[in-house]
This record gives structure tokens, C-alpha cells and sequence, in this order.
């Protein structure tokens, strides 16, 4: 998808747009607090999951966010959070938190994407697998392997 490029999805124009990186671990817990002041319409995206069909219930945020927080802090190792990513970070609407141990490279530098290993949004995902396009150098791999269709 090229920059000029939207994607009709409201979920995917959201998925593309701006972000703040949450850079220490008492922004994170403020992002978290943000979130459980106002649980209700979360749905929470595993990728590689079937995208949700509906939001998840406030007790059920509640639940996510401790153990998605204990995962994260318990397997990034860093004094510094770095992987997640709010669209506001004061009015959040949007989360997308990266899975420490599949980083690569989340900025994009490497020309190959690095899509998130969760998001939280009041929007209803769509699966992005399916949605956004593999890495062209995948595509050339397959491509030389099986032949151009």
C-alpha cells in the first residue's frame, strides 16, 4: 500500500494512521488507566486470531490488560516499554502493542512491515493478515518458487 493509498476499512484507515509511542512504564500504566475509566466497546485482536466480533465485556478488559501488562514487562526486558503505540495517548481510541519477542522492526526501517502482535481498538477489527499485503520480498520468493499468476 503506498502512502497516497487509504484503505476503505475504517478499522484498517485507523490500523494506518497516527500513533504515539509510549516510551516508560508509568505512561504505560497511565494508558492502562485511561482505558479502564472508559471499558466499555474495547475489542481486544490477537493476530493470527479470528478478528473479534464483539467488544469484550469491562471485566473482561480488565483481565487483558493485567496480563497483557505482565507480559510484556516480564518478557521485554528493557527499562524502558518502547512497543506500545496509542493513537492519543490522553484520549485513546486505538493500541497497538508490538510482541517482545517478534519486534523485527516496528519503525518500518527495515522495509519489511512488523504488524503488532495485539491491538486494542473501539473499532471492530478486520484480520490483517488478510487485509494488508505480505512483504514484497516474500511475494518474489513465492513468486520465483511457483511462478507468476
Amino acid at each position: 500500500m503506498t502512502p497516497t493509498e487509504r484503505p476503505a476499512d475504517p478499522y484498517l484507515q485507523a490500523f494506518e494512521g497516527g500513533f504515539s509511542g509510549v516510551l516508560r512504564w508509568h505512561q504505560l500504566d497511565d494508558l492502562w488507566e485511561r482505558l479502564r475509566a472508559k471499558p466499555e466497546g474495547w475489542f481486544a485482536y490477537a493476530l493470527g486470531e479470528a478478528p473479534p466480533t464483539k467488544p469484550l465485556e469491562p471485566a473482561d478488559l480488565d483481565r487483558f490488560l493485567s496480563e497483557l501488562d505482565r507480559l510484556i514487562r516480564a518478557e521485554h526486558g528493557e527499562d524502558y516499554c518502547g512497543i506500545v503505540y496509542a493513537d492519543s495517548l490522553q484520549n485513546p481510541d486505538f493500541v497497538k502493542v508490538y510482541d517482545p519477542n517478534n519486534l523485527g522492526a516496528v519503525c518500518g526501517s527495515s522495509g519489511v512491515r512488523t504488524l503488532p502482535g495485539w491491538t486494542l481498538s473501539r473499532l471492530r477489527p478486520v484480520d490483517l493478515h488478510d487485509a494488508l499485503p505480505a512483504p514484497g520480498n516474500r511475494r518474489r520468493w513465492w513468486q520465483r518458487l511457483f511462478g507468476s499468476a
